[in-house]
């Protein structure tokens, strides 16, 4: 008997539908992706983000597309499927929403932001909400504590989030607008998404900002007290530093930069600065 999901309509998923959108072309793509590295098995974890790409989730079908190709069984692949939580078993909404409730995120209000979220949507974690637009999760550490709480929608940050703003970021999203990080990418659809992490880019590779000023704040300080990285414990010199970002990346945070965090900014005047 084949296993079944349950959503949050209560209305079972069957583990197989029966209907892949899986076509040659995309058998196509899978073979491309083994072929960019030495060992084909390697490339597994992109093959499962295409397979979702098409499928909407990790299907039985897609399972055996890929041990087809690949050359491994069925149960190898699925070993992988199941590991990471990025790969996906029931059918995600058009967009993926992520809270991050790792300590600092919970204690700066992730909680809080999780459990209004799911009273507002009418789902639970891991649930998608009736019209299909929203898939609701609590994520671990989003690696972006600087910006605590912070959330993702198909994996774009969303920084300093309150209850508030999370609320209207979802109604937008299921209204159609379009919503930008603000990071400054646009946010694309969550199969759209999982064609990038497939490594077929969308040409939008730069568009917004790789680090903000906030994460920044570190070489800022560095700079403006001369600090320098110990010499090298190997021999000869160590190597001299290289300019890796702009100075007008590197100058905050300032209060101007975060409305509301004045608090939080630093300055070269604080009182408390070191000697």
């Amino acid at each position: 008997m084949a296993e079944n999901h349950t959503t949050a309509t209560n209305k079972p998923v069957p583990y197989s539908t029966g209907d892949s959108k899986i076509t040659e072309t995309t058998v196509a793509e899978l073979r491309e992706l083994a072929g960019r590295y030495p060992e084909a098995r390697s490339a597994l974890l992109p093959m499962l983000h295409l397979v979702q790409s098409v499928e909407g989730r990790v299907t039985p079908e897609g399972i055996e597309v890929c041990a087809e190709v690949l050359g491994l069984t069925g149960a190898e692949v699925s070993a992988v499927a199941t590991f990471y939580t990025m790969y996906k078993r029931r059918p995600v909404g058009e967009y993926h929403v992520g809270v991050c409730t790792n300590t600092l995120c919970a204690i700066m209000g992730g909680d809080l932001i999780f459990d209004r979220l799911k009273q507002h949507l009418d789902v639970g974690n891991d649930e998608t909400t009736e019209d299909g637009k929203i898939t609701l999760e609590h994520l671990e550490c989003n690696a972006a504590c600087d910006y605590a709480p912070v959330m993702m929608v198909n994996w774009e940050f969303f920084d300093d989030m309150t209850p508030e703003s999370a609320t209207q970021l979802v109604d937008d999203l299921r209204e159609g607008t379009e919503v930008k990080s603000p990071r400054g990418a646009t946010v694309c659809t969550w199969r759209e998404a999982e064609r990038v992490l497939a490594g077929f880019p969308d040409g939008r590779a730069d568009e917004g900002p790789t680090g903000g000023k906030a994460t920044l704040a570190g070489l800022r300080l560095a700079r403006e007290r001369n600090w320098t990285a110990p010499a090298s414990n190997r021999s000869g010199s160590a190597p001299a530093p290289q300019e890796t970002v702009s100075p007008e990346a590197a100058a905050g945070p300032r209060p101007e930069d975060q409305p509301g965090r004045e608090s939080q900014a630093v300055h070269t005047d604080d009182p408390r600065k070191e000697d």
